[in-house]
Parts: structure tokens; sequence; C-alpha cells
């Protein structure tokens, strides 16, 4: 067994949270290695974490190592089945040994939580990294076709304009070569002009520009019945940085920009009502931004492992 690939296990319930009318699962893929922590997020030492007890034990271990994970958000809305990212995917080859020819039983996961493959019918690309993108399809033969047959993939043309026009190094190239071209040559790919206001994609559900981590990243933002959540994509990788909004991540391509709009975010969700669901936030994955001092806490709100209102299954 791999330290890097730990052997499958029995998976729990996909946990879910309820917006109004809308229902949000978070389907997991692999809880990602202890060393990325560090790596990915440097500023959040050892000492960082101790300064914020109440990271510990969810957030952070019992050697104060930051815990992420890598998971999908599946929405139910409106008669819609809506993915918010895809994760790494199954036998791709990656630069990083984690991600590596992955082989996690995430299919089985998603049909179980009411999304099968082809009941899909929106995939939202918060951005266009490898660990946001690599469900987008699957090996049939020797090529790649899209996972998601009748869904349309969706992401902003400000995303896919900086990736176009960028000099890529080999390993993103091969990413995009499996992951996301294949989806633009099957026609299913559409490139949105997103707003600063939002762009809403199915009712109660939008896009909303959080550049800095890529230039044309975007959060999720969900709002029925007077509730509301927002699906982070990387304008938050870790609850540590609500303790500390300065921390910035290892690969954001513009720092400056992403803590601005970190920041901003922050300010605007405190001491509201609005969920705030993580997308590499390992359990619990959501909670209730609150003040606390100078920063931020999160307040944690579990999922339910019951069956929603509407189920949550496939018709």
């Amino acid at each position: 067994m791999s330290l890097l690939h730990p052997a499958r296990t029995e998976p729990a319930p996909a946990p879910a949270w309820t917006v109004g009318d809308l229902v949000v699962r978070r389907v997991d893929e692999v809880e990602l290695p202890a060393q990325t922590g560090p790596w990915l997020l440097p500023g959040a030492t050892p000492e960082v974490v101790a300064a914020a007890p109440w990271l510990q034990p969810d957030f952070a271990d019992a050697d104060r190592v930051l815990r992420l994970a890598s998971h999908t958000f599946a929405v139910a809305a409106g008669g819609l089945r809506i993915l918010v990212d895809t994760g790494i995917g199954n036998g791709k080859d990656r630069a990083n040994p984690a991600w590596h020819r992955l082989d996690t039983d995430y299919l089985d996961r998603l049909e179980r939580a009411g999304f099968p493959p082809g009941s899909v019918d929106l995939v939202v690309l918060t951005h266009l990294h490898t660990d946001h993108v690599g469900w987008n399809t699957r090996r049939d033969g020797d090529a790649w076709v899209p996972t998601f047959p009748r869904a349309r993939y969706l992401t902003s043309r400000a995303e896919w304009d900086h990736w176009a026009g960028t000099e890529l190094e080999e390993p993103r190239r091969q990413m995009f070569r499996d992951s996301v071209h294949p989806v633009a040559e099957h026609g299913l790919l559409d490139l949105l002009d997103v707003p600063a206001d939002g762009l809403e994609i199915a009712p109660g559900v939008a896009l909303v520009p959080m550049p800095g981590h890529t230039p044309g990243q975007v959060a999720v933002r969900l709002t029925s019945g007077g509730a509301t959540a927002l699906i982070t994509g990387d304008c938050i990788h870790h609850p540590v940085q609500l303790a500390e909004p300065g921390i910035d991540s290892h690969v954001d391509i513009d720092p400056a920009l992403a803590g601005a709009t970190r920041r901003k975010l922050l300010a605007e969700l405190a001491d509201t009502d609005t969920l705030l669901l993580g997308s590499h936030f390992p359990p619990p994955t959501a909670g209730l931004v609150r003040r606390d001092g100078a920063a931020y806490r999160l307040l944690a709100v579990p999922g339910t492992t019951g069956r929603p209102a509407d189920g949550g299954t496939a018709p």
C-alpha cells in the first residue's frame, strides 16, 4: 500500500447541506497527504496553528499540520444536477506523486450520492488547475472522453484566455491534453463572461469572480428561500486563512490580488448566515464566518448524512 495512495475503505454517506430549496452534497475523492499543507501554505506554521486552537482537531492534526482534502460539491437545484469541480481524476500522469495515477472509487461515491455521470447537467470549473478538472474525463481505450457526456462544462472566459496565452510547462500541458481539451473537442465546454456582481447559471446558482489564485477563478454562490452559501474554489484553501488572512498559497498567480480578494470576501461574510463551503476544507467542510479579534474563525456546520427533503437521487 502506498502512503500517498491509501487503501480504499467503505465510504461514509455523502454529507449534505440544505440552502433553501437547494441541496449540496460533498462527494469525497481523497484526503491529501500531510506534506500538502506545508507546501501549499508555507505561512501556516505550527506556531500559527497553535495560536488558533479552534483549528484542532478537525482542520489540523496533533502535530499542528494542516488537513486538506479533494472533493466535489454536488448541487441539486431546480431539477438540475450540478457538479462544482471534479478533483484529480483516476489513472492520469501527474508530476505530483500524490496525484499520479490515482485509483479511487469516486464515480461510485458520486452515484451513491444520487449523481450518476449520465444524470449531470452542468459541471462548474472554478478554475483550470489540475486538482479541479481531473474527473472531467475518463479513459476509454486509448482516449480520454468526457465523464459527464450530457453535461455542459462551464468556466470563465478570463480563465481560459489566461492559460491559452501562457507558455505552459509540460505537466500542465499534459493536464490540458487529458482533462480539458477533450471536453472542448466534444463541444461541451462553455466560456462565460462573469461580471463583478455574478452570473446566474441555474435557478439560485451564480458564479462570482474571485481573482488572484488564478486570473479567472470564480466561486459559486447559492441562494434560495432567504438562505445563502458560497463554495470557495481556491480563494480560500484552508480555514487557517480565516485566522491569518495574510497567508498566501504557494501557487497563487497573483498573491497580492488573491489576498485582497480573500480579505474582502471574509469581511462580507463575517457574522452573517452565509454558509461557507471549502473546496479543500476537510470534514466538517462547512461553517459560518465569525469575527475573532482582528481576524476570523469558522463556526463549523457539519452536513447531515440522512436524505434531505428532495432525496438527492437521480431521476
